[in-house]
């Protein structure tokens, strides 16, 4: 693409002239007519003029030839990026059909002094009805139907007299509803003493197929089922019926009963349950801070080499999937061609077209003339008079999508039966597109790493190049820890959404095989000849912290508590946490006068009680002995498992 080519002249024709004339006025104070009309003024002006032409040609020179020099090694702007974020839709009512919430579907901040900002949905959405058809305990690894005796308006109790770690309460939905948020209705009778009802030691998880995966808590009004009220929880994408409790299907859900925690009281006598109802409220979808397009005619074409077709919106943001686009013939309909980076490898006969996302521009490759006269295509051209269309792409992008949590509150595409529309983390993820100064600093990067893979730098800038999905990189080179002479290791760490809280489930840091493939492929390319490359994740080196907090006077205790969960796992993430916000360093132990630190600038904190630290399994989920440093080895990063917060009232 054309960079643009900056003005570097920062004096014009005015500022010239009244330059010499401070200048005559300390060389020759007798001069003082400096009106227009003096023949000496008129000299000044007349000289200014030619050395203002002079400077707006010389001082062009370098940084045009910089900036076609970046062109000629194929430098292209990075365009913005889209900010993304789950937004669930809330229902009116119960439904008896399933409400399907379509891609492209627009949410918005709400309009106060600026421009809303605007999010789609790049996924679909169903919204599932659901109903309770069956209800069973466990106790002691014994599963025991219940649904009988609640229907018949028995009550039912939900665990063993004693409640016990492993005790479970399952309640079997008419089908599955993943991505869908579920409200329970429970009486319950004021039975299962002993807890605190703000922090009973439960756990709701969703049967996903293969295990159970915990649901995140929206709302209990139910005090630990221990009163008349409502359980709201968002199932995961990967629910799934199945018969494996009391070998009935359903879409089944369980209460579990978990080990508690020091500062968390335990049940004494297991609560009891009257009845029980269930119906899907809502669900939740992937949005990003961009407007979809979609069969946008770009241009006929006129049958010529490097055809270059605008685009109706740009810039244009990157999605998950290359971009299609579709040129129009009588024998085939609507005939695909493919994209590419660029199109040194691009035959004559092959479909092949790019486009340059920060001017928003499609572009056909060319044809240059060999020595013998004749011409060769780098890439077939259409056919003079067919009509060329995008199937899709996406326009927007830039940092003002990292909206806060809760901050998209309005339905901008009207839908009938949706109640209201959410966004429970805050979205993160956008960024603005490269100006040229940067470009001018990357491209001597971009020229050391072209096609080749020598230095450790080399080989982290290529895994960062070769994947979207990839957070971070870092080369371990032949003679670092677990790299034998020849081998290469390079850890990636892959991209993942947060969850609540900014909490990460152990699996999210396992790149899929899919993004190993495509660095693999990238990087053998361009490695050292004889060079082994081994493409892992980091070690990793889980830790939990466990608080207890003193709130300045009259703050919520609810919210101290989820601000200081957020700043917990902010602080220890591996991609955006750290000293820098760049990620945990690779090898920083972690101690605990920094886990203080963090807790202590928590708005609302008057004073830290108690710090624990702990190193911890994710995979068998339990803790290790308290310890007061965890220490890394040095290609291994920080995890955070299941932090624990106790705030107590100022």
């Amino acid at each position: 693409m054309s960079l643009p080519a900056p003005h570097l002249d920062d004096r014009d024709f005015q500022s010239l002239v009244d330059d010499a004339k401070r200048m005559v006025q300390q060389r020759c104070p007798e001069w003082t007519d400096h009106n227009v009309s003096d023949p000496g003024v008129t000299l000044i002006e007349t000289f200014a003029y030619m050395v203002d032409q002079l400077l707006w040609r010389l001082n062009r020179v370098p940084d045009r030839n910089y900036v076609k020099f970046l062109e000629l090694i194929g430098m292209r702007l990075r365009p913005p990026t889209a900010a993304r974020v789950p937004v669930t839709f809330w229902l009116t009512a119960p439904q008896a059909e399933t409400i399907t919430v379509p891609t492209g579907t627009k949410v918005e901040t709400l309009r106060v002094d600026e421009q809303p900002v605007v999010f789609s949905a790049v996924e679909p959405l169903d919204i599932v009805p659901c109903t309770r058809t069956l209800v069973a305990t466990e106790i002691d690894g014994t599963q025991v139907d219940e649904t009988g005796a609640l229907d018949n308006d028995q009550p039912v109790l939900c665990f063993d007299r004693v409640p016990k770690p492993g005790d479970a309460f399952y309640i079997g939905l008419s089908n599955a509803v993943p991505r869908n948020a579920v409200t329970l209705e429970l009486v319950c009778s004021i039975e299962g003493v002993g807890v605190d009802p703000r922090y009973p030691p439960l756990v709701w998880e969703a049967w996903d197929g293969d295990s159970w995966v915990e649901c995140e808590l929206e709302r209990d009004t139910t005090g630990g089922l221990n009163r008349n009220g409502e359980i709201v929880l968002h199932v995961p994408a990967s629910h799934r019926a199945h018969a494996g409790v009391v070998k009935m299907n359903a879409g089944w859900l369980r209460c579990r009963v978990v080990p508690n925690q020091e500062w968390q009281p335990a049940y004494t006598s297991s609560p009891r349950v009257h009845r029980a109802t269930a119906w899907t409220s809502g669900g939740t979808t992937v949005a990003v801070n961009a407007e979809i397009i979609r069969d946008e005619i770009v241009g006929i074409s006129e049958g010529i080499p490097a055809q270059r077709f605008a685009l109706q919106h740009r810039p244009v943001v990157p999605g998950e999937a290359p971009y299609t686009l579709e040129v129009s013939t009588l024998e085939a309909g609507w005939e695909e061609w493919t994209q590419v980076e660029d199109f040194s490898a691009s035959g004559p006969a092959d479909q092949h077209f790019l486009i340059e996302e920060t001017s928003g521009t499609v572009v056909f490759g060319p044809a240059v003339r060999q020595p013998d006269g004749s011409l060769t295509g780098y890439g077939k051209v259409p056919d003079k008079g067919l009509p060329v269309r995008v199937r899709e792409y996406r326009t927007g992008g830039g940092r003002r999508g990292n909206v806060a949590r809760g901050a998209l509150a309005l339905l901008s595409t009207p839908m009938p039966f949706i109640r209201s529309v959410t966004n429970r983390q805050a979205a993160h993820g956008g960024t603005e597109g490269e100006d040229i100064d940067n470009a001018k600093v990357r491209g001597p990067i971009l020229l050391k790493t072209r096609h080749r893979a020598v230095t450790a730098e080399d080989y982290e800038h290529l895994a960062l190049q070769a994947a979207a999905d990839v957070g971070r990189a870092r080369c371990v080179p032949a003679g670092g820890e677990g790299t034998d002479a020849g081998g290469v290791r390079v850890l990636i760490v892959p991209q993942v959404e947060d969850g609540p809280n900014g909490a990460l489930e152990f699996s999210q840091l396992v790149p899929h095989d899919d993004v190993y493939e495509r660095l693999r492929l990238h990087i053998d390319e361009r490695r050292t000849l004889g060079a082994r490359v081994v493409i892992e994740p980091p070690g990793y080196m889980a830790m939990s912290v466990v608080a207890a907090l003193r709130s300045v006077h009259r703050y919520d205790p609810r919210q101290l508590e989820q601000d200081a969960l957020r700043a917990l796992y902010a602080h220890f993430h591996p991609l955006t946490g750290g000293p820098a916000g760049t990620g945990w360093p690779f090898g920083r132990a972690v101690v605990g006068g920094e886990v203080f630190a963090v807790l202590q600038r928590v708005r609302g904190v008057d004073f830290v009680e108690d710090i624990r630290l702990f190193p911890a399994d994710p995979v068998q989920r339990t803790r290790g002995e308290r310890t007061d440093r965890i220490q890394l080895g040095p290609n291994d990063l920080a995890f955070s498992y299941d932090h624990q917060v106790m705030v107590r009232p100022g």
